[in-house]
């Protein structure tokens, strides 16, 4: 008599669950995320999953912090590809367009942390928010580099408030000048990036050529000649 053939056992499970769950993002959006689909692609238990993600929620929490971890280590890359302390206006040019190319490489982890939101999903900020700020890290450095430098044109700009922004800052109180103004220039030119690659990915935007690229590196050529003081 033949023996029962034993289930095959998945050696990290919980990387293969949010596998599963990219994927049925991919095929479905996130609105149809379920842990019981995820559980019959991988022939296993729903208390499985429960073991590493108690709740839908968990699991979306999850792969936000993944994306923003994923898109910070390619914006991370892109500024260290040009080490030299006269190279910054190649680091910002690198980072901006490491921008667009992770958000075309990764549509549906892009629009999962910066499109509509999961329906019914509140975001644990305290839990998301580090990996959120290293993101925004690259950016931000480059242009601590530049006001530093004496090199940045920001007469007037207008700050955000400290108060409002989630532990953006070690002290929100009390953040450093410098570092309020540099933040406030980054969420600016990010806002700027953001929405002609928003427009994009989500092919709302008009052709340009072949792709959008000529216009995007346009835009961000348009920033370095507002912003930047030429050497």
């Amino acid at each position: 008599m033949a023996r029962p053939v034993k289930s095959t056992q998945i050696p990290n499970l919980k990387e293969s669950i949010k596998d599963a769950a990219w994927h049925q993002i991919t095929l479905s959006g996130p609105s149809s995320l379920s842990l019981r689909k995820i559980a019959r692609e991988l022939h296993i238990s729903a208390p499985a999953i429960y073991n590493y993600f108690p709740d839908r929620d968990a699991l979306v929490t999850a792969l936000v912090i993944d994306a923003y971890l994923s898109f910070g280590d390619s914006q991370h890359t892109a500024k260290n590809h040009f080490p030299e302390e006269d190279q910054v206006l190649e680091r910002f040019r690198e980072t901006g367009i490491a921008y667009r190319e992770w958000a075309i490489r990764y549509p549906h982890r892009y629009l999962l942390i910066f499109g509509t939101p999961v329906p019914g999903y509140i975001p644990p900020m305290h839990e998301i928010l580090p990996a959120m700020v290293r993101s925004m890290g690259a950016l931000a450095e480059v242009i601590a580099e530049l006001y530093r430098a004496g090199r940045l044109k920001v007469q007037g700009f207008p700050l955000f408030d400290a108060g409002t922004c989630g532990g953006i800052f070690q002290d929100a109180a009390e953040p450093k000048q410098e570092e309020q103004l540099v933040y406030s220039v980054a969420m600016l030119v990010w806002s700027r990036v953001h929405g002609i690659v928003s427009l994009e990915v989500t092919g709302k935007l008009p052709p340009f050529g072949a792709d959008c690229s000529a216009l995007y590196r346009y835009e961000l050529d348009a920033i370095l000649r507002e912003f930047v003081i030429a050497a």
